[in-house]
């Protein structure tokens, strides 16, 4: 089977800890998969179960290992991606399982930290990182003037229902961002989420993190607030 590459998704941003730590080995694990005709969504599914393995770890407070595992779950989230556009399997059903899943992780990873820094603050960490995830999203679709859509498959209206209000609620309060408001959201995106978090695992103080994510939506509202001030 031949690997087309390059296998980088083109992007108006620069995500450094996923280009630089995570993309080179998952560029190894694609050139291991592609001639065994593994399929991408296989790839999404394995990811997922890493992440659900990664917070029951947390809630058994095995920060440690959990903090690995999540390092494991996002070199399958870039692996998965680089796979379908290597081997030409590039689907909105691989796409809305993606995100779907990555969300209903973050769910599980969180209620999982609420057994340590207590539910509501592990809501409100949820809540956060799904405003970053968001912003991070539609920050560069915005800055491309692509528009939000999704099919009437299965899993195309979910994605409507969970993302859609999300990419509209963007749409009215961000005009089109700068460059530099783009490149600095494209590194708030979730391959260095889970790495900050998995360092704050390790550290034994995973209540930091839902600092970090406060930091990160306010950095991301000054930006866009002075983009919106541009004439």
């Amino acid at each position: 089977m031949r690997l087309t590459m390059p296998d980088r998704k083109e992007r108006a941003g620069f995500d450094l800890v996923c280009e630089l730590l995570f993309r080179p080995p998952a560029h190894l694990l694609v050139r291991a998969l592609a001639p065994l005709r593994v399929p991408p969504p296989a790839v999404v599914v394995a990811g997922a179960a890493t992440g659900f393995a990664a917070a029951a770890a947390v809630a058994g407070h095995a920060f440690v290992v959990g903090a690995v595992l999540l390092q494991v779950k996002t070199l399958l989230d870039n692996a998965d991606g680089q796979l379908a556009r290597a081997t030409g399997r590039v689907t909105d059903f691989g796409r809305y399982l993606d995100s779907e899943s990555d969300l209903v992780v973050d769910a599980a990873v969180f209620a999982g930290l609420g057994v340590s820094i207590g539910p509501w603050l592990a809501l409100a960490g949820f809540v956060s990182l799904t405003v970053v995830l968001s912003l991070n999203f539609n920050l560069e679709r915005i800055h491309r003037g692509a528009a939000a859509a999704w099919d009437d498959s299965a899993l195309g209206r979910v994605y409507a229902v969970v993302y859609g209000w999300q990419d509209r609620l963007a749409e009215r309060v961000v005009r089109r961002p700068s460059r530099a408001t783009v490149l600095v959201a494209s590194n708030f995106g979730l391959s260095p989420q889970l790495l900050v978090l998995g360092i704050c695992l390790v550290a034994g103080a995973p209540q930091a993190y839902v600092g970090v994510l406060v930091a990160c939506i306010v950095v991301l509202a000054a930006l866009v607030t002075i983009d919106r001030r541009k004439p």
